[in-house]
């Protein structure tokens, strides 16, 4: 079985340093074990991380950079959710 017929994964390592997951590439494997042994292997050769995640790249759902003024037009039509909408009462002095 070539790489090509072989489900593709994205990889994430979570690092020692810090809390989050950064994607760090990606692999061809059989199935979710085989991708994180590969992962693994790949990796975390010199103890890089302390966790993976491995994702079939057809289950990553992302938006594109030339969408971003749509997820933020309708934000615009909820003033209510900016702090500026909103009057302090007179005893609160600092916020």
């Amino acid at each position: 079985m070539s790489n090509r017929e072989l489900p593709l994964f994205e990889v994430f390592v979570r690092s020692k340093r810090g809390l989050d997951h950064r994607h760090v590439g990606s692999l061809h494997a059989e199935d979710h074990e085989q991708a994180l042994e590969y992962a693994r292997d790949v990796y975390l050769r010199r103890s890089e991380g302390v966790s993976i995640w491995v994702v079939k790249s057809e289950d990553v759902v992302a938006s594109q950079e030339d969408d971003v003024e749509t997820f933020y037009e309708p934000m615009e039509e909820k003033t209510y959710r900016h702090a500026m909408e909103y009057e302090l009462p007179p005893e609160i002095k600092n916020m």
